[in-house]
């Protein structure tokens, strides 16, 4: 079994120490608090005298600032950094060469499970970078999930990873949305819950409402048909949505960006065609 340093331990990071020790690893162990070792110590860590330590650095910190504070100017020649930390794109790339100045290499990840899915079946985490670099030591991060290698630009995993969140946070908020006005009217979460997992089993699936496939193909050919559903339709349909939720006495931040969105693709002359067309506004901000 290989070694593997782990920078970080709130509950994503100690989780993935404890998957690593479980899997028969050798764990070091490193945080800015440095009592939050001591349960993974106790468990068969290794306590780090500092960050850079050893070849493989896992790092799962709040920010990439963290990263930087955490390892100062500590050269990391012949070192590779997995950092699965949160940022933006071009945070990661600025990252790379901040990694690459100082003789390492970077490895940037997004794993698209929570703590407790660690090591689970369907776990999978998206990594860009130097291929050859995860392709090292992709046996041990096997551990932690699926390897999932999306390409070579540093900033791709985080870019998979946030619109994974986008669709994950919107899918969300709208159950949230549809069981408030639900429960207006006396109907219990638990009871909408089967129809609301029916309609995204069935947007993911082939059928006529599969509109994921659906999107995608329209999405990549350029050509949105609105002959049965047009975007229009959505637009005043949205409309009567928001509507409704106020009636109710409910919040309705989130519905109404949706309304306005339709409703500035539909006066951008795109209300004929379906309701793909509103990318065209997505990619051309008002």
């Amino acid at each position: 079994m290989s070694e593997v340093t782990v920078i970080g331990l709130g509950p994503m990071g100690s989780a993935m120490a404890e998957t690593f020790l479980a899997a028969g690893h050798e764990v070091t162990v490193w945080n800015r608090t440095a009592n939050k070792a001591d349960p993974l110590v106790a468990k068969g860590a290794t306590r780090a005298a500092g960050p850079a330590t050893g070849e493989l650095l896992v790092i799962s910190q709040t920010a990439y600032q963290a990263m930087y504070e955490s390892l100062g100017e500590a050269r990391l020649d012949g070192k590779t950094l997995v950092n699965l930390s949160s940022g933006t794109p071009d945070e990661l790339r600025e990252a790379a060469g901040w990694v690459a100045e100082r003789g390492g290499t970077l490895v940037t990840a997004g794993i698209m499970v929570p703590p407790p899915g660690i090591g689970q079946p369907g776990a999978y985490t998206f990594y860009s970078g130097p291929k050859e670099a995860l392709d090292r030591y992709a046996g041990t991060l096997e551990a932690l999930s699926e390897v999932t290698y999306v390409g070579e630009d540093p900033g791709l995993a985080m870019m998979y990873y946030q619109a994974q969140l986008l669709m994950f946070w919107s899918s969300l908020t709208s159950f949230m949305y549809a069981a408030a006005l639900l429960g207006t009217a006396g109907v219990r979460p638990t009871a909408f819950a089967p129809l609301a997992q029916g309609l995204h089993g069935e947007l993911a699936a082939d059928g006529p409402m599969g509109y994921i496939k659906i999107l995608s193909e329209e999405l990549e050919s350029g050509v949105y048909p609105g002959d049965e559903n047009s975007l229009h339709m959505q637009a005043v349909g949205m409309g009567h949505v928001v509507e409704t939720l106020r009636a109710a006495g409910l919040e309705t931040t989130v519905p109404e960006a949706l309304h306005r969105l339709f409703a500035r693709a539909d006066a951008e002359g795109h209300g004929h065609e379906g309701i793909t067309a509103v990318v065209e506004s997505i990619r051309k901000p008002g």
